[in-house]
């Protein structure tokens, strides 16, 4: 098992989350990939999406059928700018590449809000810590086990 995902699996079984991580037969970078092969629809999937909020790591996981509205998201969390992160500054805060972040199994603690729109499906996957694997679990087993905060973060694009 690769470490980022022992790393994650170690953090669910620790916060009592009811999923387990599993490997999908293809990486599945994107949302769309990931419904694919899970069959669920696109918004249950909880993208991992790092951000930088003047120069601080935020983790927004949102929901697969939405965009991140970064000017929306900047005034939520009190930032001046928020900017898609680079693949070195996620890797730094997370210790997971892009495609692949899960919302558990950092370093350290990240900033995290947890996209509303997922409390509208029973099950949501997230990431597994790499690119193709993921976990089933709610809305509700999110904020909980990420200490996240609920916001309304995007703009539906399907």
């Amino acid at each position: 098992m690769h470490p980022n995902v022992e790393r994650v699996a170690a953090v669910l079984r620790e916060q009592g989350a009811a999923g387990e991580i599993i490997e999908l037969p293809e990486p599945a970078p994107t949302a769309r990939a990931a419904a694919e092969q899970i069959g669920c629809p696109v918004g249950a999937i909880a993208n991992s999406l790092v951000f930088d909020a003047d120069g601080e790591p935020l983790l927004v996981l949102t929901s697969g059928a939405h965009r991140v509205d970064t000017a929306k998201v900047a005034a939520l969390v009190g930032a001046a700018k928020v900017k898609r992160a680079t693949p070195e500054f996620v890797r730094e805060a997370t210790g997971q590449a892009i495609g692949g972040v899960a919302p558990v199994g950092h370093p350290a603690p990240v900033r995290t809000l947890v996209d509303v729109w997922l409390d509208k499906y029973d099950q949501v996957w997230a990431a597994g810590g790499i690119a193709h694997t993921v976990f089933p679990t709610s809305y509700e087993e999110l904020l909980r086990i990420t200490g996240g905060e609920a916001a309304d973060v995007g703009v539906e694009t399907t």
